[in-house]
């Protein structure tokens, strides 16, 4: 039985994978949706005047602060997604080690304290990753490109 759940949580993680190695993919569509999503926050940017600092840098200015942030922001989130696979990663291993000695109840209690642990990380990663962003006053929704 624990075997079954091993062998799925293994199929998980390995499935994550390579969907982190396959979001490569395509960065030439996502440099230019991220390009005309920044030409459109300039527009904004202009238009409300919310900003005084951001209102006050000319076009090319905000036009690199903005490209650099949103790249920045992307790499941050690759990071931020090999660094939890890597932590579930040893969590798993951790789990199929406890159920070894403990059976289905140490496997569900190290399970779920790695279910914590990553949740937490993720949680710590993205709002650190978003804050030099929100420091300047931008508005990272307006950058990300999915």
């Amino acid at each position: 039985m624990i075997w079954l759940i091993e062998l799925a949580l293994v199929l998980l993680l390995v499935g994550g994978g390579f969907k982190l190695l396959a979001r490569g993919k395509g960065t030439d569509k996502r440099e230019a949706l991220t390009l005309r999503r920044v030409d459109a926050y300039i527009e904004t940017i202009r238009r409300e005047r919310s900003n005084p600092a951001l209102a006050a840098m000319s076009d090319s200015e905000l036009r690199d602060l903005l490209h650099s942030g949103a790249r920045n922001l992307r790499i941050a989130g690759e990071r931020k997604g090999w660094t939890l696979l890597g932590v579930a990663a040893v969590a798993l291993f951790c789990a199929i080690v406890a159920a070894s000695q403990d059976g289905l109840r140490g496997f569900a209690i190290a399970i779920v304290v790695g279910a914590l642990a990553v949740y937490g990380l993720n949680e710590f990663l993205s709002r650190r990753m978003r804050e030099p962003l929100e420091r300047r006053g931008i508005d990272v929704d307006r950058l990300r490109v999915e």
